[in-house]
């Protein structure tokens, strides 16, 4: 377990801010976005700062996980379910004062589902036939076949409407419709957003949010304990949160999250080509030993890629339960033995706490481990795009993304058309019944190709001033949502 070092220490026992009344927060964050186009970078972090807050969608996911009205106020769809007809709101603006209306839709969207389009989730879009503009506030989306989740794929933030006389500059001075306008970032330290006067909704209480990046669990505590961070939505040293439990300046907050955390296999790499190697690699780990040693407790053990809160969710951990014989056994038939397999790991506690025990486990049934530590930029060059990895350990937080094994160009190169096949049958299927049958089908078949090793549902674990109100409990998207976040006195 880690220990406070003296600083920290120190300013636990000595630190007594006057918590005042405000209109300003400050919320921290273990990762620092690449970038902030939500629609054109994978990193969850953009998200987090962005979504909501500076960019809006025609829907949006409430803190339910419910998908609600934003930029549109109502959609009707045609009796085949091809023709979703949104109608826009009146009098939306963006941060620059230009008017939003139905051409920004037609552009947003043709955008991301263009050839050369660098949205980092092309799929939601792939359906999509044609967008017209019907009048100012109407827009008319025909797709190609019939899909019932398509109010779902449009309150990602992926899908956030954007103009196309500013989408040049998103990366870095976005632009968007949202109730905060963007006023700085300073690299390596901070963003700030100021509360947007000419909002078109309903206006928020906070004048000022900064989002200050703080990666080490010590230093965020500290930062905490001075006044100097109202919340941390997402902490980064969990094993430390019991210390603001007792603390009635602070409320220690946990919920769920859309995070499935994998040992993702590159499968298109040998020996990871080999079903009984990937088998043998998931048998190999005790999923709650990198629970208790790499997040002290939080978390829920998942056997397939599907959050276990979701209604559909199919319990199938004993598909892959710790059985290191068995591991030895599998490995012994494909000849795959004295293997060395190189596993690249992100920066967060999870993965790389998390890596040095599953290279132990792994070394246990006779595999090799080399770890090389990734910055995030690296990994998401490396392994995300260059798909150049055996091994990885990554948190995927976007909401009910199964779909992703259907692309068989995705990072961890899973090719099934079987499985493609089963998916594309979902995305028509509007019958809640069929959709449910199908969903555990999938969760069945990836986790039964053992494409990956599944490790445990994320935990949303944070803490915040207890003066505090708004705050997502839970992360049905990721994000740090702040239009509903106001100070109680």
């Amino acid at each position: 377990m880690k220990h406070l070092t003296k600083t920290a220490a120190a300013l636990a026992l000595l630190a007594v801010p006057a918590f005042a009344q405000q209109d300003t927060i400050t919320l921290g964050m273990v990762l620092e976005p690449p970038n902030l186009d939500p629609t054109g970078g994978a990193a969850a972090a953009i998200d987090e700062v962005v979504y909501a807050n500076v960019f809006e969608g025609l829907t949006r996911f409430g803190s339910d996980g419910s998908i609600q009205p934003a930029l549109a106020e109502s959609w009707e769809v045609s009796e085949d379910g091809t023709v979703y007809t949104f109608k826009l709101h009146e009098g939306v603006t963006f941060h620059d004062g230009s008017e939003m209306n139905a051409d920004d839709v037609v552009f947003t969207l043709n955008r991301a589902r263009a050839e050369d389009s660098t949205n980092a989730q092309k799929a939601l879009f792939a359906g999509i036939d044609s967008v017209e503009a019907v009048d100012p506030l109407t827009v008319k989306i025909t797709l190609s076949e019939p899909n019932g989740n398509f109010p779902f794929n449009m309150a990602w933030g992926d899908a956030v409407i954007v103009a196309e006389e500013t989408v040049d500059q998103l990366a870095t001075d976005p632009i968007g419709t949202g109730p905060f306008t963007f006023s700085e970032w300073v690299q390596g330290d901070h963003v700030t957003l100021v509360r947007n006067e000419n909002y078109w909704g309903e206006p928020v209480a906070l004048s000022t949010a900064t989002f200050k990046f703080i990666s080490d669990g010590n230093a965020a505590f500290a930062a905490m304990m001075a006044g100097d961070i109202d919340a941390f939505p997402n902490f980064p040293a969990v094993e430390l949160l019991s210390q603001f439990e007792n603390d009635p300046r602070f409320e220690v907050i946990v919920g769920s999250t859309e995070g499935e955390t994998i040992l993702a296999m590159n499968n298109q790499q040998p020996p990871l080509d080999d079903v009984r190697v990937r088998e043998a690699i998931a048998h190999a780990i005790n999923r709650q030993d990198i629970i208790d040693g790499a997040m002290f407790g939080y978390g829920t053990p998942i056997g397939t890629h599907f959050a276990p809160h979701n209604p559909d969710y199919v319990d199938l951990t004993d598909l892959s339960d710790y059985d290191p014989d068995a591991s030895r056994a599998l490995l012994e038939e494909a000849g795959a033995t004295d293997l060395t397999l190189r596993l690249m790991l992100p920066p967060p506690g999870y993965a790389r706490n998390g890596g040095e025990i599953i290279a132990a486990q792994l070394r246990e049934i006779g595999i090799d481990i080399e770890i090389t530590n990734l910055e995030w930029a690296q990994w998401l060059e490396q392994v995300f795009g260059g798909k150049d990895f055996d091994l990885t350990i990554v948190s995927h937080t976007e909401p009910a993304d199964i779909n992703i094994y259907a692309r068989p160009d995705y990072y961890f190169q899973y090719d099934n058309p079987d499985f493609q096949a089963l998916i594309e049958e979902l995305s028509v299927t509007t019958d809640p019944a069929r959709r449910t049958e199908l969903n555990q089908a999938a969760q069945r078949m990836i986790a039964e190709d053992y494409v990956n090793a599944y490790l445990f549902q994320l935990a949303k674990a944070g803490v915040k001033n207890a003066n505090i109100e708004g705050l997502w409990e839970n992360a049905p998207t990721q994000a740090n949502d702040l239009t509903d976040v106001h100070w109680t006195e």
